[in-house]
């Protein structure tokens, strides 16, 4: 894992095994990530992504495993092809203002394509903000969908009754951290953006990280969709928040829609998301 912290903030573990996605996140002395609190789809990859803080689904394929068009037979992995890849890390730079860390991770994704996620990451020191910034390139020698969600967990055994989901994005606007009805619950609404193009999801407060809350905010342009789930069938006990690229149906009836749009060779996708604790 490479440590990516401030000296008074967040500190961050990014895993160059797996995307340069983050394992541990700990505010305040608390490592807020799930760890083996997840439920166990019997895919290790997958598996070894859940425990973490947040984890990226693509670039091809997101949500459950559906068949590979016009391939009889063939299925999309759980939650695409991008997850257990490794990245090759650029830089890796720290100092008074912040950190940056830049990596490129090539994916050979399930339709036979070549893609390349261009990653960077900064926490800047002053606010303890962390930005993510993905450039995803089609390499293959034809078009195809480009397709990212990024699952952000939580281990819910931080969390008391008072924590509470707020966004614009949400028809009521609010939602207790628990919401639907027994151990599980998930829904998947357009994201509301700002005049800026850029959607905000609050979680908290959260006591055992001295009262902060998380801050998400999203690029609304290439993540126009905002996924929000649970689950406290035990032994798991978490809650993910998910910004994703497209809405909650299948792949067929996203091309029948003319919403699974082809990205030409050498053509490319960028998503950004921002985090943080106040």
């Amino acid at each position: 894992m490479i440590d990516f912290s401030i000296p008074d903030g967040p500190s961050f573990q990014l895993d160059p095994t797996s995307v340069l996605d983050i394992g541990g996140c700990v505010v305040a002395g608390v490592d807020i990530a799930p760890k083996r609190a997840i439920p166990d789809d019997g895919d290790l990859r997958i598996d070894h992504s859940l425990e973490g803080f947040l984890f990226t689904c693509g670039p091809e394929h997101i949500r459950h495993p559906e068949p590979v068009e016009g391939e009889d037979g063939r299925f999309y992995p759980l939650h695409g092809s991008a997850s257990a890849n490794a990245a090759v890390v650029k830089s890796l730079e720290t100092g008074a203002t912040g950190a940056e860390c830049v990596a490129a991770i090539p994916v050979k994704t399930a339709n036979g394509g070549d893609m390349l996620i261009e990653r960077r990451w900064t926490l800047e020191a002053a606010t303890g903000e962390l930005t993510l910034a993905d450039t995803v390139i089609n390499r293959s020698d034809r078009a195809l969908p480009i397709m990212m969600m990024y699952h952000i967990n939580f281990g819910a055994k931080h969390f008391d009754d008072g924590v509470r989901l707020e966004s614009a994005s949400l028809p009521e606007g609010a939602l207790p951290w628990r919401f639907g009805e027994g151990d599980h619950g998930i829904f998947c609404v357009p994201a509301a953006g700002s005049e800026g193009g850029w959607s905000t999801t609050r979680l908290g407060p959260i006591a055992a990280l001295g009262g902060r809350s998380f801050v998400l905010s999203v690029d609304t342009a290439t993540l126009p969709y905002l996924q929000i789930w649970r689950n406290q069938e035990a032994p798991a006990h978490i809650l993910g928040i998910e910004p994703v690229s497209h809405r909650w149906t299948s792949r067929r009836k996203l091309a029948e829609a003319g919403e699974l749009e082809p990205v030409a060779p050498g053509g490319s996708k960028r998503f950004s998301l921002k985090i943080r604790f106040e």
